[in-house]
């Protein structure tokens, strides 16, 4: 499994033979202004939640790749009002699909479309293939929730965390969140955006590191393979 860091909470993930693309938020980011979203191909789109950053590019690369858009009811239904075929999942759901096993995680957040159209409840993926289980939080809060998810789920090869902190978890947060999760390897994300989010990539090793933990903050079109 290969992952693509395209800035902000935007990860291009490839299995054996399929492309997910987690969060489309490419074109309003000015971090990863050399991204071209028309070179991006995927076959699944998955997302956490309908906030405007991490939704912003769902339409035009669904519409041009065919990509199916799997996440909670409300957010499939809202792009499927558009032509965009999806896949509903909510808490607790898991679903058998030709890349894997998808399981909708519980997430601490909010979500609404910048419309203002509800966004349903917020959630993350655990993506479970042959060879690998790969757990996305989404944004959201620490919860106790976490510890379930290696107890119900198994042993997970990565997680992904939010770590700019105010909107969501920081990094102290996410030290506990990854041992709630009993992982050693933690991939940042939502970090360094905008003013809000940025964090110090110094301080943040620093801290993984005393906690025994390792902490992948990838540049953005970097590459990490698990």
């Amino acid at each position: 499994m290969k992952l693509t860091y395209l800035g902000h909470s935007t990860l291009n993930i490839e299995t054996k033979d399929k492309t997910l693309l987690i969060d489309p938020f490419i074109s309003g980011n000015e971090l990863a202004s050399e991204i071209d979203i028309e070179s991006i191909q995927a076959d699944y789109i998955l997302v956490t939640h309908a906030h405007q950053d991490h939704i912003l590019d769902v339409e035009a690369i669904a519409k041009r790749t065919g990509a199916k858009v799997i996440s909670n009811y409300e957010i499939v239904t809202y792009f499927e009002a558009k032509g965009i075929e999806g896949h509903p999942m909510n808490h607790g759901g898991k679903w058998v699909f030709d890349f894997g096993t998808v399981h909708y995680t519980n997430a601490v957040h909010s979500s609404s479309f910048p419309d203002g159209t509800y966004g349903g409840q917020p959630g993350g993926f655990v993506i479970e293939t042959s060879h690998h289980r790969l757990y996305i939080a989404g944004d959201t809060a620490l919860t106790y929730d976490m510890k379930l998810i290696p107890d119900v789920i198994g042993d997970l090869d990565l997680v992904v965390l939010p770590i700019g902190d105010n909107f969501t978890m920081g990094v102290d947060e996410a030290i506990k969140a990854s041992k709630f999760l009993s992982c050693n390897k933690v991939l940042g994300y939502h970090f360094d955006t905008f003013g809000y989010i940025k964090i110090n990539h110094k301080e943040a090793f620093e801290k993984f590191a005393k906690a025994k933990k390792e902490l992948f903050l990838l540049p953005i079109g970097g590459h990490l393979k698990i």
